[in-house]
């Protein structure tokens, strides 16, 4: 698979979300299992999950331990797979999302994290949505020191604007590394933050890519006519458009089936030409 870069590191083009495997909905372990390791199979070497992928409140960081469960039992070599978690939301168990972005907090669950994945140092952790009760400089002030501490190797932030990203870049001291956005085809109010990342060189990680859009929209119009043209999916032209929209971009699907994530996988694989480009949205 092409890869692309989250600071020094090289990972896949194309990532997976875990919260599907996690959230309501969810599927039986078995398979959550089997489509990770079919992720891995197809060479995908960024997973991104979060401390808030759970449903009842006494299951906080369900999905990192499963990611860590699946990554243990896998046969293959795992050592350059980047896992991605994130902190400062909160799922009390009543459906709700909630946010705590004091640092007191976002420390507690990174150590959290940390047993959960049962490793020495999180690959990237991302604070994970703006709390408006604390300043977003006391926020990401613990993003730092977990770097300064040798905590976490890599800092990223999530669902953030452009004034965010360039206060979390000077607060972290030009290691910012991230970028994690609402963005697909129908969700385009982060064309100003992929611009930024862009022209500051750092990834942008879109999730949600495909926009729940499947059904009705605009992967069943252009998306569709061209994913005839080629033979695929829709999906796989939707992601090869993320791919082709910024050389820093790397969408994390969301996937809990193997057959979802393999489909996913191959867009790096998909050439988009100009005219196909000109017929999206």
């Amino acid at each position: 698979m092409q890869s692309r870069r989250i600071g020094d590191v090289r990972v896949s083009a194309i990532g997976l979300g875990g919260m599907p495997m996690s959230i309501e909905g969810r599927p039986d372990e078995d398979r959550s299992i089997r489509t990770i390791h079919a992720a891995l199979d197809a060479g995908i070497t960024l997973i991104d999950t979060a401390d808030a992928y759970h449903i009842g409140a006494d299951e906080a960081g369900h999905n990192e331990s499963l990611i860590a469960r699946a990554l243990a039992a896998y046969g293959g070599d795992t050592s350059g797979v980047l896992v991605a978690t994130k902190g400062g939301h909160l799922r009390p168990g009543d459906g709700s999302w909630t946010v705590d972005g004091s640092p007191d907090y976002l420390k507690q669950a990174c150590e959290a994290s940390l047993k959960r994945l049962g490793v020495d140092a999180i690959g990237l952790y991302q604070h994970h949505r703006p709390d408006p009760r604390v300043p977003y400089a006391d926020s990401i002030g613990a993003i730092r020191d977990l770097l300064d501490a040798g905590k976490i190797r890599l800092a990223g932030i999530s669902n953030a604007n452009p004034q965010q990203i360039r206060e979390a870049q000077e607060i972290l001291g030009g290691r910012l590394v991230s970028v994690q956005n609402q963005f697909s085809p129908e969700f385009r109010s982060s064309e100003p933050e992929l611009e930024l990342c862009t022209e500051l060189g750092i990834a942008f990680l879109p999730w949600s890519p495909l926009g729940g859009i499947q059904a009705a929209g605009s992967l069943g119009g252009s998306f569709a006519r061209v994913a005839g043209r080629y033979g695929v999916s829709p999906q796989r032209v939707c992601l090869a458009w993320h791919l082709a929209k910024s050389p820093v971009s790397i969408p994390i699907p969301g996937a809990s089936r193997p057959e979802t994530i393999t489909d996913s996988a191959a867009a790096d694989t998909l050439e988009l030409t100009a005219e196909d480009l000109a017929e999206l949205p």
